[in-house]
């Protein structure tokens, strides 16, 4: 090489290599600048399968190392109001699926003599005036709002706030409304029990439901006899056998007081909980070869609902917020995996928390 070609090739700009994902760049970036938003995920049973008596003050050591974690938001796995309304407007498509998962907000309407949109301007407005106090009629205000937007755990975060003398009925809130803020304040549901309790006791003045059931129309068409006796074949096999006694050990566990709360917990957020369910349910399912395509349909169902959590979580961190998402256990390993393709998210392990 000559003495003048190695000169110039000396001022010649070395060319960065291209990632093969080019999303790494945005990945590389959003690292480097740090400080991104964080997922806790928290997979769970749901609580209503306990006993009707069981004590839920032994909750409290849960709630209390969910509390030293510091979440901004709360994400809990319920269907929120706007997306109600539109299963109600579409229910040719969606066949009881509001009536399965949906309160009703018609009387908080009714009382209010508003539809939701009106209500959620309101909220909006209200909410935009950061106060770490509310004068309490104005928190009874937005838990009515909050029924008739269709999120009753939002009602029962302004509820909680509330001094125990505070909660009674007033204008819009009736009777009826506070009696079941009441009951829902003490029932066994992790989205009241954990996610309302904690966000009141954070100072937050909602819980952010993030559930998906638009994408239930993706295991469409479904013969519902041909669909059920191939479900059922599918999860007839050693894996879901096992997960299923082992969920029952542990629940009859906890309930006759030999395992605490907070370790049922860390037993349903394991790796080996989570490896059971995959291979036991969704595994099963993607293997299946079964005449009606069935498996394949139900994976559908599955993938859809949990990417579309997913992207109802990311608008929750949305600039970065610290984030505690509740959702049944068996969702976890799809949250996990979906949140680290995110650039700007990291998914925190229960595991880590909770020991």
């Amino acid at each position: 090489m000559s003495l003048i070609l190695a000169v110039l090739m000396a001022g010649t700009p070395q060319t960065v290599a291209t990632p093969s994902d080019p999303v790494e760049i945005v990945d590389a970036a959003a690292q480097e600048r740090g400080d991104k938003g964080e997922v806790l995920v928290l997979g769970t049973s749901h609580l209503s399968s306990l006993p009707d008596d069981f004590d839920r003050t032994r909750f409290d050591p849960l709630l209390n190392r969910l509390a030293e974690w510091q979440p901004e938001a709360v994400a809990i796995e319920n269907l929120g109001g706007a997306q109600c309304d539109f299963l109600r407007a579409y229910a040719h498509d969606y066949i009881d699926t509001a009536d399965m998962f949906c309160p009703d907000p018609a009387p908080a309407r009714e009382a209010l003599g508003m539809e939701a949109p009106e209500a959620d301007r309101e909220i909006d407005a209200i909410l935009a005036e950061a106060a770490a106090e509310r004068a309490p009629a104005q928190r009874r205000r937005l838990a009515v709002l909050f029924l008739a937007i269709g999120e009753p755990d939002s009602a029962l975060v302004q509820w909680l706030r509330l001094p125990a003398s505070e909660r009674h009925t007033e204008g819009a809130l009736t009777e009826e409304m506070a009696a079941m803020l009441d009951q829902r304040e003490t029932r066994l549901n992790e989205s009241s029990l954990i996610g309302a309790h904690l966000a009141a006791r954070m100072g937050h003045e909602r819980v952010y439901p993030v559930d998906d059931h638009t994408g239930d129309i993706a295991a469409h068409p479904i013969v519902l006899e041909v669909y059920g006796r191939e479900m059922r074949a599918i999860w007839d096999n050693e894996a879901a056998a096992e997960g299923r006694a082992a969920h029952e050990r542990l629940q009859e566990a906890v309930v006759d007081e030999t395992l605490s709360v907070i370790d049922w917990y860390r037993q349903m957020n394991s790796d080996r909980m989570a490896e059971l369910a995959m291979r036991g349910d969704f595994g099963a399912a993607a293997a299946s070869k079964s005449p009606g395509n069935t498996g394949r349909k139900y994976l559908a169902y599955w993938e859809t609902r949990n990417l579309r959590m997913i992207a109802n979580l990311r608008v929750v961190v949305g600039g970065g917020k610290r984030v505690l998402a509740i959702v049944g256990a068996s969702h976890v390993p799809h949250y996990e995996r979906y949140l680290r393709m995110l650039s700007d998210v990291t998914p925190v392990e229960a595991e880590v928390v909770l020991d």
